[in-house]
Parts: C-alpha cells; sequence; structure tokens
C-alpha cells in the first residue's frame, strides 16, 4: 500500500572556499527574505523547472553573489533532507563544494541582503547563527575539501595558472590553508 506522496522542494547551496589574506575563507550572505531574515548563509536557493543541478547552482551563485562559477572547482558534495531542516516545507537541497583563488569580492543581489567572505573558522564558530542546517554543511564541505587535499590535485585549484611548485605550497603551509592542512594530519 502506497501513501500519497507530499510536496518536495528542492534547493542548491554552496559552500565555497579560497585564500584571502593567507586564510581558508567561505563565501557566506546575509538573507534579505524570511526564514532567517538577517541570518548568515550559504549561498543557494530553489531549483527551477527545466534545470539542472549544476545550472541552478551557478545561476544561484551569480544571482546572490554576483561570482561566475564557471570557472570554480564545483562538485556536489552531497544531499541534505532532514524533515525539519527549513520550516517553509519539505526541501532537500543539494549541497555543492566550490574551490577556487583569488575569487572577487562578492555583489549581493537578489534575496541576499549582503554578501562577503569569512575566515572559515569564524564561520564555524557561529553555531546556531548560521540559516537552516548551512552549519553542518559548511562543515562536511571543509571535511570534503581537507581529504581531497590529501588524497588529490583540488590544492590547484586554489592557484591561478600558471602556478609555481611555491605556490601550491603556500595551499598547504601553515600561513595559507593551516587549518585545512593542520586537521588532516591530526594536529588540531
Amino acid at each position: 500500500m502506497h501513501s500519497k506522496a507530499s510536496a518536495v522542494s528542492v534547493t542548491v547551496d554552496l559552500a565555497i572556499f579560497t585564500i584571502r589574506d593567507d586564510e581558508l575563507q567561505v563565501l557566506l550572505i546575509t538573507r534579505g527574505n524570511e526564514p532567517y531574515l538577517g541570518a548568515p548563509a550559504l549561498p543557494g536557493g530553489y531549483v527551477r523547472g527545466g534545470e539542472t543541478l549544476d545550472e541552478a547552482a551557478l545561476r544561484e551563485l551569480s544571482e546572490e553573489t554576483g561570482v561566475d562559477g564557471r570557472q570554480l572547482h564545483l562538485e556536489q558534495l552531497r544531499a541534505f533532507g532532514d524533515p525539519g531542516r527549513d520550516p517553509r516545507g519539505r526541501v532537500i537541497t543539494v549541497a555543492y563544494l566550490a574551490l577556487g583563488p583569488n575569487m572577487p569580492v562578492p555583489q549581493a543581489g537578489t534575496d541576499a541582503r549582503t554578501a562577503y567572505w569569512v575566515p572559515v573558522d569564524t564561520a564555524l564558530s557561529w553555531q546556531g547563527k548560521l540559516a537552516f542546517d548551512h552549519a553542518e554543511l559548511l562543515s562536511e564541505a571543509l571535511e570534503q575539501a581537507r581529504s581531497k587535499l590529501e588524497y588529490t590535485t583540488v590544492a590547484a585549484a586554489f592557484c591561478t595558472e600558471p602556478f609555481s611548485v611555491g605556490d601550491l605550497r603556500h595551499v598547504y603551509e601553515p600561513s595559507g590553508a593551516s587549518r585545512s592542512t593542520r586537521a588532516t594530519s591530526g594536529a588540531r
């Protein structure tokens, strides 16, 4: 016996990392609409009919922050779908992880009141202040980025081409993405 299906919406949310001022930073917005009016959040929004998930992620990033994501290392992280994650109803989000070098100063648009870069450690300290389940999403994206630094060439995504070995080393050294590399080696 099948029960009647309830309406479910799909969104995308993006955890975008770069190195600015010798710190690993994440792109956040201040929400301009309810729910969570005025709260910090990751950029994201609803997937439109006829739009792929990747297209929705790139569109939302551009609309809310003015950042062109086509040159970023962009990948799906995972889906988040706990029933109470969004007070507007049943919403499943597909989270994206994005990495990029020399990211521009963002320009807020559409339903984002502001858009800004913030050190990852600062954003992680805002447990309970980030909208929706974005603290969990941010933590998982950071762990995925840390993991990828150990076993892939993803560190190159933080460097502008052409880059030198010294540029790449900067990503791994304490003056670069120190929290990322120390955490993956077991030291905290």
